[in-house]
């Protein structure tokens, strides 16, 4: 690219998140939440698939094995078969029945377990979130909580440390994390961010073991050493950059989703690629893999 950023899947989204490299298929997987559909998109290609789905959908993340996806959905996490509709079934419910709440970001680790935070959709001032693991065999446990919107778990290299976030409240907590026992300690503050830097939302680490962060509501993405110290700003002509992941086959190519929620028409008028997948120009940098749920046998 000859550009700093360049807009490659302008698919409209009221809010996309949950891009996900599948090495295994080539493709590109996301979801628009409040659009409830979801997105698998071949690099490079003119026209992307999508599916419909009953409920707020947060995030797809592929199974190590087979067609199926993991979706987290408003009532919990499901196993979903897509072919010419979409069809699921429940493997947790921890909010079966409560419509004001859902989940909305997750990573998978080194175990095939997925990390996933959850929030109250009816009222974000309310610190009803929590920070779940759905084991690979479909145990569910939960591991933190108070969180207004939980979002952007993202784990390092060598599966020591996870990093969550509260986006109303500006701030990454970083995690002690054990993948094999399933176990998280030692919570801290690893960044607050200043009002005139937005919110902290989807977040992933590069093989340097630096952090690219996207600031909804600060129409940028940064990228920070593993101490939190900014080393480059990339500003976006989008006010709401969602999530950010590495893909293609070398894993240099980096991502970038957005949301037009809450914009006005003249808001939209000014900042019409907003809901759009930009790719940004790494500069040599290459990412981690995007990890499958389960472990293949």
């Amino acid at each position: 690219m000859s550009a700093v950023f360049e807009p490659c899947l302008r698919i409209g989204a009221i809010v996309g998140e949950g891009l996900h490299w599948d090495a295994r298929r080539g493709c590109l997987w996301m979801v628009d939440i409040h659009g409830r559909r979801v997105i698998c998109w071949q690099l490079d290609a003119r026209r992307w698939d999508e599916w419909a789905v009953p409920q707020l959908v947060g995030w797809a993340i592929p199974f190590a094995e087979g067609p199926a996806l993991l979706l987290g959905l408003q009532q919990g996490f499901a196993r979903a078969e897509l072919g010419d509709g979409l069809s699921f079934d429940w493997i947790a419910q921890p909010f079966g029945g409560n419509n004001a709440m859902r989940l909305n970001d997750a990573k998978a680790d080194r175990s095939g377990a997925v990390w996933a935070g959850s929030m109250n959709e009816a009222d974000m001032s309310r610190s009803d979130g929590v920070l779940y693991r759905l084991a690979s065999d479909g145990t569910l446990t939960q591991h933190d909580s108070g969180y207004r919107v939980s979002n952007g778990p993202a784990i390092s290299a060598d599966g020591t440390t996870l990093l969550h976030t509260d986006t109303l409240r500006r701030t990454i907590y970083a995690f002690d994390l054990d993948e094999a026992a399933g176990r998280l300690a030692n919570k801290r503050i690893w960044k607050v961010f200043a009002e005139d830097e937005g919110y902290p939302d989807g977040m992933c680490f590069d093989d340097e073991g630096c952090v690219w962060v996207a600031h909804w509501g600060g129409s940028c993405i940064s990228r920070f050493s593993p101490g939190a110290t900014l080393l480059r700003r990339v500003a976006l002509p989008v006010p709401q950059p969602t999530t950010i992941c590495f893909a293609g086959p070398g894993l240099d190519r980096l991502f970038v989703a957005s949301a037009r929620l809450g914009l006005s028409e003249a808001e939209l008028a000014a900042r019409p690629l907003s809901g759009s997948v930009f790719e940004i120009a790494t500069d040599g940098v290459r990412g981690r893999p995007s990890l499958p749920f389960g472990t293949p046998s």
